[in-house]
């Protein structure tokens, strides 16, 4: 069988589900507990970062190598179409979502966290202890203030840009390239998940995001766009 090695709340780790899903492949996974856990992986893959994805013998990471694998693995549903133009835009989508999308998503998601407990207290590794759990949630919201002073606020307002652009373009067509889904629909909504979770995230995380996106009304379209691909694939 598959496995899947991942921190839990990691958006690219959350592609790798989406493509799992929409493939129908069934898989276990493994929770990497940063540090111990992370030390183990290096051995198993060479690298501490996730996801990692074990195939029998093979030893797969990266999430776009990842995706590859699966493809040539599993063809239908195809994720990359076939037409030369069409798969050169997914690929292109892809990986404007893993570089520029995602260091937007992860910014926000910081400056969301440190003034949310609630928030930053969820999204601590399963294998947490309870008195850190504790400790973290109890921080006063002032002595991290000062993270949202250093958060590049110019690639906030990049990402806000972004976010309408694609909330029009999901408006007028269901896909982002052609005429079905693809590995750039994954590779997007992947990242949408650290701005306002999925139900996939589970309680206290689901529907939870950052304040200004998840609950900007001219946006709710591209969530509800990245919900419906979610149930599509059967990620719901």
């Amino acid at each position: 069988m598959l496995e899947l090695h991942q921190f839990r709340h990691s958006a690219f780790c959350e592609k790798v589900h989406l493509i799992l899903a929409a493939k129908g492949l069934a898989y276990g996974v493994v929770e990497v507990t940063p540090g111990l856990g992370q030390l183990q992986l290096l051995r198993l893959s060479g690298q501490r970062q996730v996801p990692v994805l074990v195939d029998g013998e093979e030893v797969i990471a990266d999430s776009t190598v990842i995706a590859l694998h699966l493809e040539a693995l599993v063809p239908q549903p195809a994720l990359l179409p076939a037409e030369a133009a069409l798969r050169a835009q997914v690929q292109l989508l892809e990986d404007w979502a893993d570089t520029t999308l995602a260091s937007g998503c992860r910014l926000a998601l910081i400056q969301a966290a440190a003034a949310d407990p609630v928030l930053r207290t969820a999204l601590l590794p399963e294998a947490a202890p309870e008195g850190l759990r504790s400790l973290v949630g109890a921080l006063p919201g002032g002595l991290l203030a000062g993270l949202g002073q250093v958060v590049d606020q110019e690639a906030l307002k990049a990402l806000h840009a972004s976010l309408e652009q694609l909330t029009q373009l999901v408006q007028s067509q269901p896909y982002l390239v052609g005429a079905g889904l693809s590995l750039a629909d994954l590779a997007v909504a992947a990242q949408l998940s650290l701005l306002k979770f999925p139900a996939s995230a589970g309680a206290p995380l689901a529907g939870r995001g950052v304040p200004g996106l998840a609950d900007d009304p001219q946006l709710q379209p591209l969530f509800a766009w990245r919900d419906r691909l979610c149930q599509e694939v059967g990620r719901g």
